[in-house]
């Protein structure tokens, strides 16, 4: 259950960033005001998540499929440049998110 209140979590702050995006620098006052709508949810569901995941490896994941996320949106959706390094930093990230989900199984 943990896990899925983290993955809805994610799901909300994404929509919350792409929001940020979308707002055109607050000047777009729907994407503005769903900012916080998004936010407000990711960060009102994210202490659920905790009660059963250790905050290292919950905030990771949370920023890493997060960062990852926007990344790929960022791509195919405002058509930002796909760079080598871009997709070698998003390898990098997941790698680091496993590592710390498989520290404490491998300890």
């Amino acid at each position: 259950m943990s896990y899925s209140l983290l993955a809805i979590s994610i799901f909300f702050e994404i929509c919350g960033t792409v929001c940020m995006k979308i707002s055109n620098g607050y000047s777009n006052i729907p994407a503005s005001l769903m900012i916080f709508v998004f936010y407000g949810i990711s960060f009102s569901i994210f202490p659920f998540a905790l009660k059963n995941i250790d905050v290292s490896l919950a905030y990771a994941i949370w920023s890493g499929v997060g960062t990852a996320s926007m990344t790929l949106i960022g791509i195919y959706y405002f058509k930002e440049p796909a760079t080598t390094i871009k997709m070698v930093s998003i390898f990098i990230v997941m790698v680091g998110v496993l590592g710390l989900n498989l520290s404490d199984k491998l300890a």
